[in-house]
């Protein structure tokens, strides 16, 4: 009767450490997560000297990042970003480069808002970067570069406990001066950026098999 009960008392208490530590794994698999996405871009056109006009919207945009969550809602990301775009049809021809490298502050108030579907999930993202801004062809040398403060708010729908598709929808507002004389301006850019990318996260710590 003892050997029963102390069998008992032991299985309970193993069942109760594999949830353990079955959750705590799952949890660490949000931890620490990876992002790539494509998308589009559009340029405002105040950032732009005289005679020069940027296409409405633009490809590619291509965003790489590595995200930490402190705790389940809180985190930071380190990502970076590739943009071009190219004159429109009355405009002085032209193709730019804008690059930007950005940290900031993650928000996730998923588990707090009980009308959102099981698989999705609600993300915002806000800080400060610097961007790089290089034109192409004749005007390559009006190389510029700047702050910048970028915010953003991403829509995901796991796939797995590892992996979820999102579309994210970020404004990038730049803090470059004006050009002087107008000419440096030639082919650059000293303006705001909104972009809209498709994605995929991605775990990179926690378990192995959680799927």
């Amino acid at each position: 009767m003892t050997s029963n009960y102390r069998l008992q008392k032991l299985s309970i208490l193993i069942i109760a450490f594999i949830c353990f530590i079955n959750s705590h794994a799952q949890r660490d698999t949000n931890k620490w997560k990876a992002q790539i996405a494509f998308g589009i871009n559009s340029p405002s056109q105040s950032g732009f000297v005289d005679g020069f006009q940027a296409k409405s919207v633009n490809f590619p945009t291509v965003n790489l990042g590595i995200q930490h969550m402190f705790k389940p809602e809180l985190g930071a990301k380190l990502d970076f970003g590739f943009n071009r775009f190219s004159s429109d049809d009355n405009s002085i021809e032209f193709k730019t480069n804008y690059t930007r490298l950005n940290a900031q502050i993650v928000y996730d108030p998923t588990e707090s808002i009980s009308f959102i579907p099981q698989r999705m999930g609600l993300v915002a993202h806000a800080g400060p970067g610097y961007s790089f801004v290089k034109p192409l062809g004749n005007f390559g040398s009006n190389n510029i570069s700047f702050f910048n403060v970028m915010a953003g708010f991403e829509i995901h729908y796991g796939l797995t406990q590892r992996m979820s598709v999102y579309a994210d929808t970020s404004y990038i507002l730049g803090f470059g001066k004006d050009f002087d004389p107008a000419t440096d301006g030639f082919g650059s850019f000293n303006g705001n950026l909104l972009t809209i990318t498709f994605g995929v996260t991605f775990s990179i710590s926690g378990c192995q098999y959680c799927d």
